[in-house]
């Protein structure tokens, strides 16, 4: 762990990311996969807590929640992330890991609720904790509940895991003079608005001093490379960093 840049981290996974190529659902092979990349990290010594989003179910905003009470079609996409958790686990398993799904919405009979003090002794004894239903109140992403869980857990960065390998000034699928960003400070977030995070996550990470490093899950190794102080990706951090 000594040659660890960062030994506990939290990894935020969209659920957009599980279903790979596809439009929704879950692709098996992107979850094996990616449960190799955790595993890889996990046997160098990282400890590794996952958030997982549910797009690929179901989003509260979203056009298939058009007309839906707001609260209610949030509850839908925190039943979904625990799905997507519940796949995550099942390939975290078969690479050899001990693991634990938390969630924020109570469901024995599949997964613990969601205890900080339980969680952060799953993660003393090695294994990674899986949170999910999000923060288990609406009105509140993913992306907002990886900060709070990031910071409840002690960890000393969040990684999100994405398709592209940064952020840029625009979507670099669809426009290809965009630049990325290999260093930005919250207020660069905030005040270009762009897509790391949103605004609520970024506030928290910000006002705890938490870095934020955006990388592209998809590429093997990357994750490794991260948590090694290898330079992937952009890094979301305090300081003088200007864009």
């Amino acid at each position: 762990m000594s040659n660890l840049r960062f030994s506990q981290v939290l990894l935020k996974i969209s659920g957009e990311a599980l279903a790979g190529g596809h439009p929704f659902g879950i692709d098996n092979q992107t979850i094996t996969n990616f449960c190799r990349e955790i595993a890889e990290s996990a046997a160098i010594g990282a400890r590794i807590s996952l958030v997982i989003g549910g797009g690929n179910i179901f989003r509260g905003v979203s056009e298939q929640a058009a007309g839906m009470d707001r609260a209610s079609a949030d509850y839908m996409g925190m039943l979904a992330t625990v799905l997507n958790a519940l796949a995550v686990q099942e390939g975290l398993e078969k690479q050899g890991l001990s693991t634990r799904v938390m969630s924020a919405i109570t469901m024995r009979e599949v997964c613990e609720p969601y205890i900080r003090r339980r969680a952060l002794r799953h993660l003393e004894k090695g294994r990674v904790v899986i949170c999910a239903a999000g923060t288990g109140n609406p009105y509140f992403t993913t992306d907002t509940a990886a900060a709070l869980r990031a910071m409840e857990l002690k960890t000393e960065a969040i990684l999100k895991g994405t398709k592209v390998d940064g952020v840029y000034d625009k979507d670099p699928a669809k426009y290809p003079d965009a630049v990325k960003f290999d260093n930005l400070t919250y207020m660069d977030v905030l005040e270009k608005r762009l897509r790391v995070m949103d605004s609520t996550a970024i506030s928290l990470a910000m006002d705890n001093n938490l870095p934020i490093v955006v990388f592209n899950m998809f590429t093997a190794g990357n994750l490794k490379r991260v948590l090694t102080g290898e330079p992937v990706g952009t890094v979301v951090q305090g300081g003088d960093y200007h864009a």
